[in-house]
């Protein structure tokens, strides 16, 4: 070969080198671009609290710095190894570091509004639901969709997985997927599928999807602990639950139990809420449907409800209701939202995910 030969592939070579150093910068760039609205916990060094009180309540469960002023005083009392001078010297410390939304204080209407601009919705895959929807799922808010079996809820969570990790500018979040598993219908390979009507390398979209398969409302709940520190280290813009009940269900028996499955289940839902502000993702969850002897199908109501009662009910801000339709379709309906009105779309299934009955 020769030399000018040589001189010539060292010189492609490194071209080729130079786009790929270029588009992972660009791609880190992207990551570093996405809004991040909290204060890790480790600030409060910087206000005299000790790293060893500070890896205290890391671990226990508390990643940023808001996290410790939306709990009681008495929860941080109960870790081991602090005392009611040190949680006071750390709720001061908060106190100080955070802006004052954050801190509880008030502000306007107007600063509200400004403060809140960097959420975004995520498209789900069928512009029916997104056109009822305000151009997709929320973040800072929690979406509830319920339902019998086989009308399309976990469908519409697999496609979601797929589709917040779209480009902003393309109706996703650029950002990680947390998945938790409460029945068991996590299927990897139908997130393959997914990912390929979108034209994304579908090894990279699994390896940007954390899943949890949890047997117990413990487990639930400890499975939400542990994403509080991932959600302060890497970019996540939604957290699905394939369902919320399942687990509240079974765990509680009868009447004698209900008081204590409901407080439980009003704690889990706070801590979901609380997660869905700070980190300004989207948590969306599905739940169970009831038969209600009291729905009158016949006068134009449904006789099937959402279980979880009045708890659940008030903890979701966007509540849809999903059935099955003609043939093929499936038909869902906001029932309840702050910003939006009641409004029906249709979509069916197919192996890309979920898409509008007319596409």
């Amino acid at each position: 070969m020769s030399a000018a030969a040589v001189e010539d592939e060292c010189a492609v070579a490194e071209a080729q080198l130079q786009r790929a150093e270029t588009e992972l910068a660009e791609e880190e760039e992207t990551f570093e671009q996405l809004p991040q609205s909290f204060i890790l916990i480790d600030e409060l060094q910087q206000c005299g609290v000790s790293a060893t009180d500070i890896k205290k309540v890391k671990d226990a469960g508390f990643a940023t710095v808001k996290s410790l002023l939306t709990v009681p005083k008495k929860t941080l009392i109960d870790v081991k190894g602090l005392s009611d001078a040190k949680v006071d010297k750390m709720l001061e410390a908060a106190n100080k570091l955070l802006p004052k939304d954050q801190a509880g204080s008030f502000v306007t209407a107007k600063e509200w509004m400004s403060m809140r601009k960097d959420t975004i919705n995520i498209r789900t895959g069928a512009d029916t639901i997104d056109a009822i929807l305000g151009g997709g799922v929320p973040t800072r808010s929690i979406t509830e969709m319920y339902g019998e079996w086989r009308c399309g809820k976990t469908q519409i969570c697999h496609t979601l997985a797929v589709t917040t990790q779209l480009p902003l500018d393309e109706g996703g979040g650029c950002a990680k997927v947390a998945f938790i598993d409460t029945e068991g219908t996590f299927r990897a390979e139908r997130i393959v599928q997914i990912a390929e009507r979108f034209n994304l390398d579908s090894d990279a979209v699994l390896d940007n999807i954390l899943v949890a398969r949890t047997f117990t409302h413990e487990m639930m709940d400890n499975a939400l602990t542990l994403l509080a520190g991932k959600f302060s280290e890497e970019p996540f813009k939604i957290l699905i639950i394939d369902s919320i009940m399942a687990h509240f269900r079974v765990d509680f028996i009868g009447r004698g139990e209900l008081s204590e499955r409901q407080q439980r289940l009003g704690q889990f839902l706070a801590k979901l809420n609380k997660i869905a502000d700070e980190f300004n993702i989207a948590v969306v969850y599905t739940n169970q449907v009831q038969a209600d002897p009291s729905g009158m199908s016949f006068a134009g109501m449904d006789p099937k409800k959402a279980i979880g009662g009045h708890v659940l009910a008030h903890a979701s801000h966007v509540r849809l209701s999903v059935r099955k339709g003609r043939g093929d379709a499936r038909v869902i309906k906001v029932v309840d939202a702050p910003n939006l009105k009641e409004a029906e779309g249709e979509f069916i299934i197919t192996d890309g995910g979920v898409v509008s009955s007319d596409a």
